[in-house]
């Protein structure tokens, strides 16, 4: 079955980095849209930064400037490059795709999400 995995976080100090991966696995027949969400306790799911297609990317506006994701349509993988975290970035962060597999009906998959923990 398809399923998607996250790794890569952790704990760092405001002005740290972190990169977060999600490699996607099972019986793919094309990954649409991939990329990233997060979510705080008490908040909704929100963007981060996605594929929305293979090239174009869609970043939410407080990470503009110190996120990077990036793409392998190969290995079916996405990473999250974060600089410069803030304590706001502090989440559980989730990989997600829409994907078209080999078998059954496309749709939105999730990951079971990464914590993130931006503090001093």
């Amino acid at each position: 079955q398809v399923q998607l995995v996250e790794s890569g976080g952790g704990a760092v100090q405001p002005g740290g980095s972190l990169r977060l991966s999600c490699a996607a696995s099972g019986s793919i027949f094309r990954i649409n849209s991939m990329g990233w969400y997060r979510q705080v306790p008490g908040k909704e799911r929100e963007l981060v930064a996605v594929f929305t297609s293979d090239s174009m990317t869609n970043y939410a506006s407080s990470v503009k400037g110190r996120f990077t994701v990036s793409r392998d349509n190969v290995k079916n993988t996405v990473a999250l490059q974060m600089n410069s975290l803030k304590p706001e970035d502090t989440a559980i962060y989730y990989c997600y795709a829409h994907i078209r597999p080999l078998y059954g009906r496309q749709g939105d998959f999730w990951g079971r999400g990464t914590q993130v923990t931006v503090s001093s």
